[in-house]
């Protein structure tokens, strides 16, 4: 029987003991929705999942109180935004004011040191937009107009 040929080492991922791997910097992202690259966001807040836990104690008096998984609840997600001309998010927004929610799937996609290379992307699906916030002006500053858009969605995943 011949002899089995040698394997190679399996790839390690994740940390390793003696190397150091830096953090990724949270300014580097983009927004992509329905596949479209919207550009001009500061800041994404608030991406989140909670588990509710609901307790119970079994029959017979036991003392310790259990306690099981229930309701999953996500965090609604803000973006900031540089003002602009385009109209899309704010007729999106108007769309759900008239009753006709348009859900779409939104990734969130950090970016790596060189701006380009994807590291992390948070897909939120069926979101929709469910508060807007325009942005305060003040003639004494010379500060960029930023709005909020204030999304909700029905699940996250994490590629």
């Amino acid at each position: 029987m011949p002899d089995a040929a040698p394997q190679a080492p399996k790839s390690q991922t994740g940390a390793q003991p003696g190397v150091f791997n830096d953090p990724f910097c949270s300014y580097n992202f983009k927004v992509v929705i329905q596949g479209v690259t919207e550009g001009h966001f500061t800041q994404c807040s608030n991406i989140g999942m909670k588990i509710d836990a609901v307790a119970y104690r079994e029959g017979g008096g036991g003392p310790v109180v259990h306690r099981i998984p229930a309701h999953v609840w996500y965090g609604d997600v803000t973006l900031r935004y540089g003002l602009t001309a385009s109209r899309e998010l704010w007729d999106w927004m108007m769309m759900a004011v008239k009753g006709k929610v348009q859900r779409k799937n939104i990734s969130i996609v950090l970016m790596g040191p060189d701006g380009v290379t994807e590291v992390l992307r948070w897909d939120l699906v069926n979101a929709w937009p469910s508060s807007w916030r325009g942005a305060p002006l003040n003639a004494l500053t010379s500060e960029v107009a930023v709005e909020e858009l204030t999304l909700v969605y029905e699940t996250l995943d994490r590629g």
